[in-house]
This record gives C-alpha cells, structure tokens and sequence, in this order.
C-alpha cells in the first residue's frame, strides 16, 4: 500500500496532486547510508593520508565499512522505483545536467576506488592465505594475488604509495558523493523547506559525524565479541572527532533555520507553524536535544574531565548510538518534512508510515541493516584488526 497523505485538521489547502508522498522513507534511508559511507572513509583516511596514529586500530575496518555500506547505497532508490531495470537507463543514456543522472557514475568510480584500494591495503593477508590455503578458499586468495606474490620491502612501499594516493582521491570522491544529496535537495527552490545554500554542507558534516559514530560503536563492539583489550587512544580519537564535527553541524544547521526564518520568504509563516507544531518532537527533542546537544554535552564533560577506563568507552559508545539516531532524524526531517509543507505554503500534510510493504518500516530496516552482514562476510575474509592481540600473532 502506498503511504497516503492526509491533511492535519488546523491547515489550509493543498493542491490536488499533493496527494500522494513521492518520496518514502526509503528515500531518507539513502542519504542516511550513503552519509555513513563518507564518514568511514573519513575516519580511514585521517590516518592513511594524514597520519593519525591513534585511529590506526580502526583504519582497515573503517575502510571495509565503507565499502558494504557503499554496495548497499543503490538498494532503496532501486526498491523505490517501480521499474528498477530502468535504473541503468540514467547511466547509459546521461541526462549530464541532471544531479541524479551523475549518481551513477559518480558511484561506480567510487566502488571501483574503495576496491582496490582495499585490494592493496590487504595485499599481504591475501598472499599469507593463498600459499597456506589448499581448499577452495584458498583459491579464491590465489585468483586475487593477480599472480604478485611479492612481499619484499621495495613492494609494501609501492603498496603504500599506491593506498596514500587512493585515499587522497577518494576523500573528494566519498564528499562529492555524499554533498550531491546535499546539492539536490538544496536547488529545490520549490520546497522552502528545502531551498539552502548550506544544504549540501550540512549533509556532508552530518554525514562525517554519522560514519565516525558507526565507527566508534563498531570498533567497541568487535572488540566485546573479539575479546581483546579496547585501544582507548583510539576510541579518544573518535570521541574527539565526533565532538569537534558535530560541534560545526550543529552550527551550520543552527544558521540554516536562522536564515529561513529571518529572510522572511513566502511560506515562512508556515514553516514556523510547522516546525512548533507537528515537527515540534522530531526535530527539535529528537534530532537537537535528545540526539545532538546532549552527546555533545556528554563528550564535552568526558574530554573536560580527562574520563578514562569502563567509564569512557559507555560514555563514547553511548554519545555515537545518540548521533546515529541524530543524524537519521534530520534525514527523516528533510525528506519527509519537506514534503510535509505544501507547495502552496498554505498547508500541512501528515505521512503515514506503514510497517509492511516494500517501503515501509520494516524493509527500511532490513536495507540499513544488511551493510553489517556483508562487512561481517568480509572482516572474515579480509581480517582489519590492528591490535596487540594479532599484531603479536
């Protein structure tokens, strides 16, 4: 059944085609991985390009991470269209002034970029496997060595240049990705809801501090299931990342709905009505309060208070579930409260979200969940752990 429109009784009038939602929650689920696929990257390249030693533990991980949520992106705007084989049209006939045309080549690169380079950077495991393995794994290692056995010190350094350089690319390449939601969302001038110059930077720093955030409750949880001691330099590194992005989102976003209101534009009257009235708990309690001011507050106390130990590492992983959450309600907030508002600026309209079907709750879930079966899959194949445990193995 597809989620229906309904006027709220205090609003005026819409116009008949506003009947229907276009876009579902699925569509907030998109931005909401692909966000999560730049901030990864974010957290790999911070130490392959810039040297952060303490992220070192999360570096490989943070790189697999990207590259199974990354496989995934395409999956709800394909479950969405009513003929997904169409999909291919956009990419072999371009439409190249269309922001949505480019997705696909813009994510092909990328997925080509996030292969190989984790290609080199696991190059040393997949040789140990394939001169160790005789089973039909082991083949599968054999086919990727691309026949190089080579493991001498002249070869780890070209492998190191080879992963610097990608990582150098890919930081503009996993941005690009994610800022062009931002972009095509904000050139909406029709929905002023949407219409913002700063809509593209918002999506990018939401989306660093998300991937950061996935990467701090991951990095905590495989080392509970792993046994082995948390890195708490590392975990350190994250909290601080996450504190100082989430410190600029929360301005940026601050200046967005300043600017809205104080421009006075045409629908403005609405959008305060709105946002006082039915966006009142998504977005002010849920999406700043609940989900952004108070894990900053909460890190802010912990790196004021030196906090250390068991304290830190709940204190941590706690603080990045709550920008999960966060981040997923302003992509909620934007998608569906964009169409919320009218666009006649005169009415309201209320989203029925439905539990079954191919883009209700239950199917956005299992699409913002399976990234993690897959990089469970390939954290077996290709293991990512830098810690004391297997650097002495």
């Amino acid at each position: 059944m597809e989620p229906v429109l309904q006027l709220v009784p205090y609003t005026g009038w819409v116009y008949p085609n506003e009947t229907v939602f276009e876009w579902s929650i699925l569509i907030a689920v998109y931005p909401y991985i692909t966000g999560l696929v730049a901030g990864a990257f974010t957290v790999s390249s911070l130490y392959q390009v810039f040297g952060f030693e303490r992220l070192r533990p999360v570096a490989h991980l943070a790189l697999l991470t990207s590259l199974s949520f990354m496989i995934f992106v395409p999956t709800p705007l394909l479950l969405h269209l009513g003929h997904p084989e169409r999909a291919f049209n956009a990419t072999i006939t371009p439409h190249l002034t269309s922001a949505m045309a480019m997705f696909g080549f813009f994510a092909s690169f990328y997925v080509a970029l996030l292969i190989v380079e984790g290609w080199f950077a696991n190059r040393p495991h997949i040789i140990e496997q394939a001169q160790k393995r005789t089973d039909l794994l082991g083949k599968f290692y054999r086919v990727l060595t691309l026949g190089s056995y080579d493991l001498s010190e002249y070869a780890m350094r070209f492998d190191r240049k080879w992963i610097f350089a990608l990582a150098v690319i890919g930081i503009p390449g996993a941005h690009g990705l994610h800022g062009y939601v931002g972009f095509m969302y904000g050139s909406v001038k029709a929905r002023e809801w949407w219409s913002s110059d700063l809509m593209a930077v918002i999506f990018l720093f939401s989306a660093i501090i998300s991937g950061v955030s996935l990467l701090a409750a991951l990095y905590v949880a495989t080392c509970k299931m792993r046994k082995v001691p948390i890195d708490l330099a590392c975990l350190k590194g994250l909290a601080y990342t996450i504190w100082a992005f989430i410190m600029v989102a929360l301005v940026l976003e601050g200046l967005e709905f300043a600017s809205l209101v104080y421009k006075g534009r045409e629908g403005v009257d609405m959008i305060m009505q709105y946002v006082t009235g039915p966006l009142l708990i998504p977005y002010f309690i849920l999406q700043f309060a609940i989900g952004a001011i108070l894990p900053f507050l909460w890190l802010s106390y912990m790196i004021w208070r030196g906090t250390s130990g068991k304290a830190l590492v709940i204190g941590v992983t706690v603080c990045a579930c709550l920008v999960l959450f966060s981040v997923f309600m302003m992509r909620w907030n934007v998608v569906i409260g964009g169409q919320e508002i009218s666009k006649t600026g005169k009415g309201l309209m209320s989203y029925q979200l439905h539990f079954w079907g191919k883009e209700g709750a239950l199917m956005a879930i299992i699409v913002t969940m399976a990234p993690l079966g897959l990089l469970y899959i390939l954290t077996r194949l290709f293991p990512p752990w830098h810690d004391k445990a297997t650097d002495a193995h």
